[in-house]
């Protein structure tokens, strides 16, 4: 048999690398099963704990890389624990505008939506040394 290119060689490992990978994410446990696992080694390591429930994956100079925040992340989540932040929309309100170079300021939208306020709103003003406070008028 005539040895293997390296582009050949590569390739092949390419493929195994993948292969072993695809393998031990295949064995991950989840749900009751990672519980019931987690909860008969009680005792054990956590290390022992992450490589029993398949969370490990194989390096390409063949050392295991234990995956710990994925089994943890799994463990939460078969536990009923939401780790996904809830979406927001838009960008984050900074709380700070400028004096416009003719001496206005602007309030964005999004705070004038905020506060369900309708165009045409009267604001009370209260200046004081370092501070403007707008007050809806009527608002206590």
């Amino acid at each position: 048999m005539e040895p293997a290119s390296g582009f050949t060689r590569q390739l092949i490992e390419q493929e195994v690398t993948l292969a072993l990978f695809t393998f031990c994410s295949l064995n991950m446990l989840e749900g009751a099963d990672l519980i019931a696992k987690t909860k008969a080694m009680a005792d054990a390591s956590r290390s022992d704990l992450v490589r029993e429930c398949g969370y490990v994956t194989i390096k390409e100079d063949g050392t295991e890389r234990l995956n710990f925040v994925t089994f943890y992340e799994a463990l939460l989540k078969a536990k009923g624990v939401d780790l996904k932040p809830k979406k927001r929309m838009g960008r984050k309100l900074t709380h700070k505008t400028k004096v416009q170079s003719d001496g206005k300021v602007i309030v964005g939208s999004a705070y004038i939506e905020g506060m369900n306020l309708d165009p045409g709103t009267t604001f009370d003003i209260k200046v004081g040394r370092n501070s403007v406070v707008l007050t809806a008028a009527g608002a206590d």
